[in-house]
C-alpha cells in the first residue's frame, strides 16, 4: 500500500511514519532526504540542487518530481510507500497521481494527524534536545531533569528556530499550502482525520487500525504483492 501522512511542524509525522516503516514493511520517502542524498552522491542533480539552495531559492517541482518518479518507478519499493512532505501543493498531488498511474500503483489512505496551533506552539517552544545523545525532552508534556543535564557530558539545549513566531509562521504556511491537497484526496474519499494531541500509544493503535484493514483488503486482490 502506498500512504501519505499530513500534519503541522510539530505534530508528530516522523514518529509515526517510523511507526508505520518499522510495522508494516513500508518505505518513508522524504524530499528532503532525497535531495540530501542526491548531494552527498556529488550526482549533477545534487551539484544542481547545491547551486540552487546556496542561492537562496527553492528546488522546482520538476527536480522534486523527477527523484520522486525514480522511486515510484523503482520494484523495491512497488506499493510500499509512505510520503512524508510530499506532495505540498496541489501541482505536486497532481502529478504524484500521474506518477503512480504511470507504474499501475495509487494512493490508498491519505493520514491528517490534527494538532491545534497551541499544542503546536507549546510543542515546538518548549522542545529541549540533549546535545549528547539527541534525546528529547518538552518542557509542557515531557519534563526534563530538573538539573537540565540528560546524560553524561550532554546538556539540554533549544535550536534558534525554537520560538513562537516560527512555530506561527510554520503553522499558517502548512494550513495554507495543504487546503487544496487535501480537498483534492477528500474527492477522493482517501483522507482520514486523526486527533494527534492524544498520546502516541493511541494515535499508532488508530493507525493501526485503519492500515490492517487496507493491507487485508489488498492482500485478496494482489497477495503475490505483500509476500516479502
Amino acid at each position: 500500500m502506498n500512504i501519505i501522512i499530513f500534519g503541522p511542524p510539530g505534530a508528530g509525522k516522523g514518529t509515526q511514519s517510523d511507526f508505520i516503516v518499522k510495522n508494516f514493511n513500508l518505505f518513508k520517502l522524504s524530499t528532503g532526504d532525497l535531495l540530501r542524498e542526491e548531494i552527498k552522491k556529488k550526482t549533477p542533480i545534487g551539484q544542481k540542487i547545491i547551486t540552487i539552495v546556496n542561492s537562496g531559492s527553492l528546488v522546482s517541482d520538476d527536480i522534486i518530481n523527477n527523484l520522486i518518479e525514480n522511486v515510484v518507478s523503482n520494484k523495491k519499493y512497488e506499493n510500499r510507500i509512505i510520503f512524508d512532505g510530499y506532495p505540498r501543493n496541489l501541482p505536486q498531488a497532481k502529478k504524484l497521481n500521474e506518477l503512480l498511474s504511470k507504474y499501475s500503483q495509487k494512493i490508498d489512505i491519505v493520514i491528517k494527524l490534527q494538532v491545534s496551533l497551541e499544542i503546536i506552539k507549546k510543542r515546538i517552544t518548549g522542545r529541549l534536545t540533549c546535545s549528547k545523545c539527541s534525546k528529547t525532552f518538552n518542557e509542557f508534556f515531557s519534563p526534563p531533569p530538573t538539573n537540565m543535564i540528560c546524560c553524561q557530558d550532554g546538556t539540554l539545549q533549544k535550536r534558534d528556530d525554537d520560538n513562537v513566531g516560527v512555530a506561527v509562521k510554520r503553522y499558517e504556511t502548512y494550513e495554507k499550502s495543504t487546503e487544496p491537497v487535501l480537498d483534492f484526496y477528500k474527492k477522493m474519499n482517501l483522507v482520514k482525520d486523526l486527533n494527534g494531541e492524544t498520546n502516541i500509544d493511541s494515535i499508532q493503535s488508530k493507525i493501526s487500525d485503519y492500515l490492517t484493514v487496507i493491507e487485508g483488503w489488498l492482500c485478496k486482490i494482489t497477495p503475490y504483492k505483500y509476500i516479502f
